[in-house]
């Protein structure tokens, strides 16, 4: 088998990718695909069709044709074996059969195809060996990786503690009056003079700084032990040189949607007094009813930057008759809570500390009543004679809930291309590189309390669990607001800003 040319192109022979495996040129590709529609016969069915010097084996993609332009004298059983292993390529990088995303994912196609085909032969590959391939995913380079920021750790930490032994010897050397030693650099002859131990003072050691206690402040994220920026400043010098060139350089965002942590936006006006009623939730259900566990957690968090606004109390208005229980922080009066659903300190004298995110109240709900379920997800897999018809809904049962950016992703089977998508309420994505279909939908609510979303896939019933459902929400699950905010003399009204949250930690059902 030679193989010249596997391409995508139209019904219409315009070439959307080309990947030749042997030296020919734009002008003779573009020539043999058009002229390629004009040589099948109508009304015919047929796999291949020939000229006087090539072959062509071709099978229809929807509107889109997959070619491959083969020598006359090339096995056409082998041609036709590597022409269905091509067409079960494409659908693993593009989601829908489309000249515009067919173009979107040409260099993907396209390093894919070479993994099929080396210089005009086939390759002994399968679908899975062509994934791992492309995706180039080395377990060496990781070890080397972490091995090599190992190692660069702990030259900077054996750094720090060299420069703290100098820099201590240097101090204790000018209390007792004596001449300043000198010391040897890392790897350097022994310097004998004044001038060179503050010389390694000013270069390694750096100068003291006085202590300054800052105010305690919540964690923005995790950081990072170490942060190397040659390797960004050289990509940006490249984008600058392009840049200057004449190219075109398109801005990317280096996340993807689907793996962005959701978070609510913080309010624009925040007072001195700020409370966060933040409430996340645990769920597991099974995939034929029944809950098997759900844990809904909450917390009152009060923060004062105001000294003035320090001595107040909280008026708390609970109307929840889920059967949650209640904790307050041990330093809050309990019995003026427990009568008044006042929240206040024990000590009428003391103030919230300042600038400090204080959590005064908590909650927890544990249950396995399934009422109390706010959203129900129904997933019926049906086998079919094509694979599996699967038909998945949900319903909002807690009414007084407005979910926002509910994403609910199913697992789909890998190696047999995209779902056929029927009927559906919302967006649809599908990652064909973790072998996941989400379900889109921004608002969640009373007027949107159900919809459904059915498609079509070879697979069996087991692979479409565990679901697991992401959503964000303004609302608290437990009915429990802060309606008022005092100060303790006088009993006057406290302005107070305030913002709730309602997210997932766990929802699948198994």
């Amino acid at each position: 088998m030679v193989l010249l040319a596997a391409a995508v192109c139209t019904k219409a022979g315009k070439a959307i990718v080309s990947r030749q495996f042997v030296e020919m040129t734009r002008t003779r590709i573009e020539g043999l695909l058009a002229a390629f529609p004009k040589l099948m016969n109508t009304g015919k069915q047929h796999t291949f069709v020939e000229t006087d010097s090539v072959r062509y084996v071709y099978q229809p993609l929807e509107k889109l044709y997959m070619v491959l332009i083969t020598t006359k004298n090339s096995n056409i059983l082998e041609d036709l074996e590597t022409l269905r292993l091509f067409s079960r390529v494409i659908p693993e990088y593009c989601r829908v059969l489309e000249e515009s995303e067919i173009s979107e994912h040409c260099f993907d196609l396209i390093f894919a195809f070479d993994e099929i085909v080396a210089l005009g032969y086939r390759e002994n590959v399968n679908l899975a060996q062509i994934r791992t391939f492309t995706e180039m995913d080395s377990h060496e380079e990781k070890v080397f990786r972490a091995v090599r920021e190992t190692q660069e750790r702990e030259a900077k930490a054996e750094m720090r503690r060299k420069a703290k032994e100098l820099q201590q010897a240097r101090r204790d050397a000018e209390r007792s009056g004596k001449k300043v030693p000198a010391f040897g650099g890392f790897g350097s002859a022994g310097m004998t003079s004044v001038s060179s131990g503050s010389i390694i003072t000013d270069t390694i050691v750096e100068p003291e700084k006085p202590k300054i206690t800052p105010a305690p402040v919540r964690p923005s994220g995790p950081s990072k032990a170490l942060k190397l920026g040659a390797k960004g400043k050289e990509v940006d010098n490249f984008v600058d040189k392009l840049k200057s060139e004449g190219e075109t350089i398109m801005p990317t965002s280096g996340k993807r949607g689907s793996d962005v942590s959701k978070a609510l936006p913080p309010p624009v006006n925040v007072e001195s007094v700020h409370l966060r009623v933040e409430e996340k939730i645990s769920l597991t259900c099974g995939r034929d009813g029944g809950l098997q566990n759900m844990e809904v957690l909450g917390m009152v968090t009060l923060r004062v930057t105001d000294d003035k606004n320090g001595r107040i109390r909280l008026v708390i208005n609970n109307n929840d008759s889920k059967g949650l229980q209640l904790q307050t922080h041990p330093n809050v009066d309990k019995k003026l809570f427990t009568s008044d659903s006042i929240i206040g300190l024990k000590n009428p004298e003391k103030s919230f500390p300042l600038n400090n995110d204080v959590g005064v109240l908590k909650w927890r709900l544990q249950t396995t009543d399934e009422s109390l379920i706010p959203l129900t997800i129904n997933c019926w897999p049906s086998e079919s004679g094509t694979g599996c018809d699967v038909n998945i809904e949900y319903e909002l049962q807690e009414e007084s809930l407005e979910l926002n950016d509910v994403v609910i992703s199913i697992p789909v089977p890998s190696g047999v291309g995209a779902p056929v998508i029927g009927d559906l309420d919302g967006e649809y994505k599908h990652d064909s590189r973790r072998n996941i279909l989400e379900w889109c939908l921004p608002v969640i609510d009373a007027n949107n309390k159900t919809g459904s979303l059915e498609f079509s896939i070879a697979g069996q019933p087991n692979d479409f669990f565990p679901i697991n459902v992401s959503f964000v929400s303004k609302r608290n699950y437990c009915d429990i607001q802060v309606t008022k905010a005092t100060h303790v003399d006088g009993d006057s009204s406290v302005r107070f800003s305030s913002e709730t949250s309602f997210v997932v930690d766990k929802y699948e059902i198994l």
